[in-house]
């Protein structure tokens, strides 16, 4: 069997010192540095064969950061980790001493189609993988064409549709070689929760935004774009993910979700969940009122849905261990999962045809704070997501 363990990791804006990446934001060099040693700390600590990362601005920051990891982890084996000379140093404990690090793992970094110059960056998402990759990475956020979603109005006729140029950021794809097999895997951030708000031609900056004329109404508004945008970026990545599934590809997606798992957002990315009998629904065709699927029509219907549908793995880990009690994000006093690992049914223990499973699920969570305690501008050098990582077994 084979081992390997996948994990998300939001770093919150990594760039170098001195470079206004938002509007007046930028980190001294004693912030920058004071985040590098954060961030290598917690990479150290996920010890992850596979790691997405989201918000990065540039790949020269992302790459000291695993440097120094690197470096912590040889300083670390070598306190730790017996010389082979010594009589027990074939002891089980030092293994799970041992850390790996990533020296001889392969990165790649898919930049920000929407980059802009100094206070107007835009971030992009990056896999760090032991294992390397089998194929050249995809990346999907310009969309050539454009992507028109169609509405009509309750009478059934046209009105209108949603027109999607590119995405808010890129989705990242690799092919990751693991245990004489070849898993998709697919890094993403959907839109955030902000809103988008209507600025109008000329002018200095969105109504909406002027909180001192507070329009409540303008800012809902801005809501409903802001989900309409993360929505649609969800179906794109669903379609790409259902190519992959038709392929027969083991699929995990990663990534920060900007939802809980429970959201519409998240459910169009996992794909809907079937019901146990379909054989008391009448047809989509039916004639008359008893005209209903039959029972073989029901279990069709049942592995169509099942075959193309993810789940999360922070959920079969709370089934797994009888307890629920994971969160990534904090705000307002709001503790919930915005960040989320999803596998394909290859992973499932419920499927007989699965390659492997999950045998355990981690979370780094207690640097999180919801802003109402004094340490809480600490998150702005740290995270201000907590870090999953999910225990995969592959079956020889």
């Amino acid at each position: 069997m084979t081992r390997f363990s996948v994990a998300s990791f939001n770093v919150k804006n990594l760039i170098g010192p001195d470079e206004e990446y938002y509007k007046f934001e930028r980190y001294t060099p004693e912030e920058h540095a004071w985040k590098q040693d954060w961030l290598a700390d917690q990479l150290l600590s996920l010890d992850a064969d596979v790691v997405g990362f989201q918000e990065i601005f540039e790949e020269e920051a992302l790459g000291a950061v695993v440097a120094e990891t690197d470096r912590r982890a040889e300083v670390a084996n070598a306190a730790s980790v017996p010389d082979p000379s010594k009589r027990y140093a074939r002891k089980a404990i030092f293994r799970k001493l041992e850390v790996k690090g990533y020296r001889g793992a392969e990165m790649i970094v898919a930049p920000n189609a929407n980059d802009g110059g100094p206070g107007q960056r835009r971030p992009g998402v990056a896999v760090l993988s032991r294992h390397g990759f089998a194929e050249p990475p995809e990346v999907m956020q310009v969309l050539d064409p454009p992507v028109e979603i169609g509405f009509r109005g309750l009478d059934g006729e046209p009105c209108g549709s949603y027109r999607m140029e590119r995405l808010s950021r890129p989705v990242l794809k690799v092919r990751v070689p693991v245990g004489g097999r070849i898993v998709t895997v697919f890094n993403c951030h959907l839109k955030s929760k902000l809103g988008e708000y209507d600025r109008g031609p000329g002018a200095a900056f969105a109504p909406a935004a002027d909180l001192t004329n507070y329009d409540a109404a303008a800012r809902a508004l801005g809501s409903l774009r802001a989900g309409l945008r993360r929505m649609a970026e969800a179906w794109m990545l669903r379609r790409a993910v259902l190519a992959s599934l038709g392929r027969g590809e083991p699929v995990i997606v990663m990534g920060d979700f900007n939802d809980g798992e429970a959201a519409v957002s998240s459910e169009i990315i996992s794909g809907e969940a079937p019901f146990r009998n379909y054989a008391w629904m009448r047809r989509h065709d039916a004639e008359h009122q008893g005209d209903r699927y039959s029972e073989e029509e029901a279990e069709q219907i049942r592995e169509d849905v099942e075959a193309v549908r993810l789940h999360s793995a922070e959920k079969l880990f709370v089934r797994k261990s009888l307890r629920d009690m994971v969160y990534t994000a904090a705000f307002g006093g709001v503790f919930e999962s915005i960040d989320q690992i999803y596998l394909s049914r290859h992973f499932h223990p419920d499927y007989e045809g699965r390659i492997g499973e999950m045998e355990y699920f981690s979370v780094l969570n207690d640097h999180l704070t919801d802003g109402s305690h004094p340490e809480a501008p600490y998150n702005k050098l740290a995270s201000d997501h907590g870090q999953i990582m999910a225990h995969l077994r592959l079956y020889e």
